[in-house]
């Protein structure tokens, strides 16, 4: 029995809600790992996983059962499909016969339209895709939710008590998801290339690598614990870093000169592009 302490979106009143995860790799796992803080019990959770050796280390990780993807279809009130955007249609044939209308699908792969799943499974079958990021392996997450034809504030509700232990969560209108997607699901790349290429810089400069990046990543956390807690604008805080004729006014001016930020709004776009891309199977 599901204790107490789990969500109470997650599951029917007097009922405890079966929850399998299938195609669970990193991003898979670390939502396991999350649902079982926030309260589930292992014995609701189901697993796939492509390997018999995968399926056994999380058994054995979290006492989670590892099925079929035909029984996991068959078994569970809730279906995260976490496979690869090029294998969910594939994964879709293999679940179709089994999935009944009433199951709730989230679909956490980039790019593909809750309108693929609809057209895929039985008729009235609500579906929520969410676009999480890796910092969920660390509860640092963001998740961004978009409901389809046939999914109610109960069926998103339910999705934010499964992604919400590890982050946070973000509804947004399905329009928008692939912009989300260039903007938070691909985001953590962006900052692990910035930091890379300041490392270098601090290197030049004639700093040792691990000063250099613990340098960075120190100052990178406190600016976004600012950002987060502060409520200012990051105009402002930038500003107050700012002094007149100092040493980052002169940084900034050279990221003007070399198109920085023209150069992250062509980045942004083009993985948008991508996203919308992917949606069509290309």
């Amino acid at each position: 029995m599901t204790p107490t302490t789990a969500p109470a979106e997650a599951r029917t009143p007097g009922t405890a809600q079966k929850v399998a995860v299938l195609g669970a790799g990193k991003i898979g796992e670390a939502l396991l790992s999350g649902m079982i803080r926030a309260g589930w019990a292992p014995a609701d959770l189901l697993v796939t996983a492509r390997r018999p050796e995968r399926a056994a280390e999380l058994h054995e990780r979290h006492g989670v059962e590892a099925v079929s993807n035909a029984h996991a279809a068959k078994a569970a009130d809730t279906l995260i499909l976490a496979v690869k955007p090029q294998d969910m249609g594939a994964l879709l044939d293999e679940l179709a016969p089994h999935t009944a209308a009433d199951r709730l699908v989230i679909s956490a792969a980039a790019g593909i339209p809750t309108a693929f799943f609809e057209e895929r499974l039985a008729e009235g079958t609500a579906v929520v895709r969410v676009m999480p990021n890796t910092p969920v392996l660390v509860d640092e997450g963001m998740s961004v939710i978009s409901a389809g034809r046939h999914a109610d504030e109960s069926h998103l509700a339910r999705t934010e008590a499964i992604f919400q232990p590890v982050g946070k969560t973000l509804r947004v209108p399905e329009k928008h998801q692939d912009a989300a997607t260039a903007l938070s699901g691909s985001g953590p790349a962006y900052f692990y290339y910035l930091v890379e290429a300041m490392t270098d810089a601090g290197i030049l400069l004639g700093l040792p690598r691990a000063q250099a990046h613990d340098l960075i990543v120190q100052s990178a956390i406190g600016a976004a614990v600012m950002l987060r807690d502060s409520g200012e604008h990051p105009v402002r805080l930038r500003e107050a870093v700012t002094s007149p004729a100092g040493t980052t006014i002169n940084a900034i001016r050279e990221l003007e000169n070399h198109g920085v930020r023209a150069a992250l709004i062509a980045a942004l776009e083009a993985a948008r592009d991508r996203s919308r891309e992917l949606a069509s199977g290309a």
